[in-house]
């Protein structure tokens, strides 16, 4: 799933095998695994829609003479990147506009985005792996609290997940 998720670059293009995957080789029941996959499609891309931009912009600030290691800064980013990260494409490339977007309000210069375009695709594939694990992650946390998750089917080894063309 994941090794699908990193050449694909795209978490929505994973959402069929990402619910199918845990479902069968994770034990967590349909309804926990649509939603937490759904869901972390959306709103929970983490690595596109969190760390990358905040990360750039903090990069960024410094060359404009923010101090990041201020509270005021670590709050508007924090609100920022979070207000952002709401209905962020979960398709490749996706992060640039969430990073232009973060970068624009806080009024650091864009530009400087064009540098990191050049290796976007690789960091993407990265971003993208991050995302699918965690909307994973967040299935079986969520199967295992509300005590669904099939315990002997997530420790099975054996357990093989094919993608159906």
């Amino acid at each position: 799933m994941l090794l699908f998720a990193f050449t694909s670059r795209t978490s929505g293009g994973s959402l069929p095998l990402n619910v199918k995957t845990q479902r069968e080789a994770m034990g967590v029941d349909a309804t926990v695994a649509n939603f937490a996959a759904s869901f972390g499609l959306t709103i929970g891309q983490n690595g596109c829609a969190g760390l990358y931009p905040a990360m750039v912009a903090t990069i960024i600030a410094p060359t404009t003479g923010v101090n990041v290691l201020s509270w005021q800064w670590m709050l508007t980013i924090i609100a920022v990147v979070t207000v952002a990260s709401f209905g962020v494409a979960g398709v490749g490339g996706g992060a640039t506009f969430t990073t232009l977007i973060v970068l624009g309000t806080l009024h650091l210069p864009v530009g400087i985005l064009g540098v990191l375009i050049a290796i976007d695709p690789i960091v993407d594939m990265i971003r993208t792996a991050l995302n699918v694990n965690d909307a994973m992650l967040a299935g079986v946390l969520t199967s295992k609290n509300l005590g669904t998750l099939d315990k002997a089917q997530l420790t099975d080894a054996t357990q093989v997940v094919t993608a159906e063309l």
